[in-house]
């Protein structure tokens, strides 16, 4: 396996510097990097090290590195926008190093990490999703062979994007990473084609629904293999209306699998059996002012007492002034704050530490279209975008942040990109059940605040309105704009609020997004900036930043 040893920063090639992993998987780790864009300064990519095998002549490590050029330029012509555009590959020191364009998106590796499971209906839709890619691949005589959920990029809005094509086939190697993924032919050293790519949306489909791959990963990659070549398959349990589909996928003899037509056919039947079985809301259509807001939500927080009880948090804005209730409130420095684990050191202001960890998937909100129906929502028309008269943000694009800002992780368990000068300014407590950290600077009357809480319950847009909303009503001016808006949040459930209110004879505006991480964990983020300042183009690059960098700590 390969294992992330390569220190922070360190530059490969002498041109891309690794500033936090991103994912791990047997054989292949990804990291978060950056590289240099001539005058502009740097911009994001994601980078990939996979291992080779030993005693690989350098001759053959160059041709594989080529074949994974050659292989991206192809799916980037007939599948564009859902395959990673690929910057350069390179052998070096026994490893394959892939640099793509950085995807805003979450891993479904990430997923299964957080020991999150999927409904059928919403892995159903990111299988017909892997099959439009597979499809595409196929007819140009192209077999992925190395996909995992490691492979595969879920974002906010659009579809999932995919990477690693070109990498079976490299070398004489069965399958070089991720062998709980690989078809049994794959195990047995047997010449493969696109039934083994649908034996991995199995596979994949199967984990993501059960929390568990099909075949255990063992300590060896081989003893992996023999497992997913000679065992039977573990029954799944909660794949629902999905089961007939992953069971034919993972056929162990490739010429009983089920094919990509069949396979798509119960995908869509799982799909509007679970969407007509259990009723979702449609998502109604993200207004306008939604769209120019960015992200701050607050969930529900346990308070010291004779008895814990649940209650709200107040409003970011009055974080100078009020906080948690009941809550323990820590110096503005965070010395107070609970330490950070010995492998995420702090940063100059003694509390969070500069790193380059985007968070994939928020999109732009500025210039994006409003987001898609839920994956778990019953399917309907694309809307028609609302008219804006909000320009696009400068910022928007390949993942670049505006000038100045830069991510920091704080040690309570999230990274976000914050602008230059801004510190945490507060943070209340509520024992280690519920926290909220405020982020600002001195003179600058906006504020960015991040909650977190083990007691949210399962419908974000109904903490908004039973639990946060009447706590805020008592707020001087408090007047709520617009409807309280389902979404989804780099992969989450997610529900959006917005709000006025009055501070210090300052009216201010507020935009408050939470999302449910599962197991009744959720995060909240609040943007408040003064009403009058709302729509400058500075604060739109400032939300555009929040939005696409957030990232919750794997738990």
């Amino acid at each position: 396996m390969v294992k992330a040893h390569v220190s922070t920063h360190e530059l490969v090639a002498g041109r891309y510097r690794l500033l936090d992993v991103v994912h791990r998987e047997t054989n292949r780790v990804s990291w978060y990097g950056e590289y240099a864009d001539g005058p502009a300064g740097s911009r994001p990519c994601l980078v990939t090290r996979t291992g080779l095998p030993a005693g690989l002549a350098e001759e053959d490590a160059r041709r594989a590195a080529e074949r994974v050029l050659r292989m991206s330029e192809t799916m980037a012509r007939v599948c564009p926008g859902r395959v990673a555009t690929v910057l350069d590959a390179l052998a070096e020191a026994g490893s394959l190093w892939i640099v793509t364009e950085w995807i805003d998106g979450l891993p479904l590796g990430q997923l299964i990490d957080q020991r999150r499971v999927l409904r059928p209906a919403r892995a159903a839709r990111i299988g017909l999703e892997l099959l439009d890619v597979l499809e595409a691949a196929h007819g140009e005589g192209i077999t992925h062979g190395e996909l995992s959920p490691g492979q595969v990029f879920v974002r906010t809005r659009g579809p999932v994007v995919v990477t690693g094509f070109g990498l079976a086939g490299a070398t004489l190697a069965p399958r070089l990473a991720a062998p709980a993924y690989a078809s049994p032919e794959q195990a047995r050293d047997e010449r493969i084609g696109p039934a083994a790519d649908l034996w991995a949306v199995g596979a994949i489909l199967y984990t993501v629904v059960e929390g568990r791959p099909p075949y255990r990963d063992r300590d060896r990659p081989e003893a992996t293999l023999r497992g997913v070549d000679r065992l039977p398959l573990r029954t799944p349990l909660r794949s629902g209306a999905l089961g007939p589909a992953v069971q034919g996928l993972l056929r162990k003899d490739s010429r009983e699998r089920m094919t990509r037509p069949t396979a798509r056919r119960n995908l869509a039947r799982a799909l509007d059996e679970d969407t007509h079985a259990v009723p979702a809301p449609r998502l109604r259509r993200t207004s306008a002012v939604a769209r120019v807001a960015g992200p701050r939500w607050a969930g529900r927080t346990v308070v010291a007492g004779t008895a814990l009880a649940v209650v709200t948090v107040a409003v970011a804005a009055l974080a100078a002034t009020g906080g948690l209730p009941g809550a323990e409130r820590t110096a503005a420095d965070g010395a107070q704050d609970r330490p950070a684990a010995p492998s995420t050191p702090a940063g100059e202001d003694g509390a969070d530490r500069v790193t380059g960890v985007p968070a994939p998937g928020a999109g732009t909100p500025s210039s994006a279209p409003p987001p898609a129906a839920s994956p778990d929502a019953s399917p309907s028309p694309a809307p028609t975008p609302a008219p804006s008269s909000t320009a696009a943000s400068p910022s928007a694009g390949a993942g670049a942040l505006p000038a100045g800002f830069r991510v920091r992780r704080a040690p309570e368990g999230f990274s976000v990109a914050l602008p230059e000068g801004w510190t945490r300014l507060d943070t209340a407590r509520s024992g280690d059940l519920a926290y909220r950290v405020t982020f600002g600077a001195e003179g600058d009357p906006r504020t960015l605040a991040v909650t977190y809480s083990e007691r949210v319950g399962p419908d974000p847009v109904a903490v908004w309105r039973e639990d946060v909303e009447p706590g805020l009503r008592g707020t001087d001016g408090f007047e709520r704009i617009g409807a309280i808006e389902a979404t989804t949040y780099q992969g989450y459930e997610a529900a959006d609020m917005e709000w006025l209110a009055d501070v210090d004879g300052t009216r201010v505006r507020t935009f408050g997004r939470g999302f449910l991480l599962g197991g009744n964990r959720g995060f909240s983020l609040r943007w408040t900036t003064p009403a009058a300042d709302w729509d400058t183009t500075v604060n739109r690059q400032a939300l555009d930043a929040f939005l696409r960098t957030f990232r919750p700590a794997p738990a």
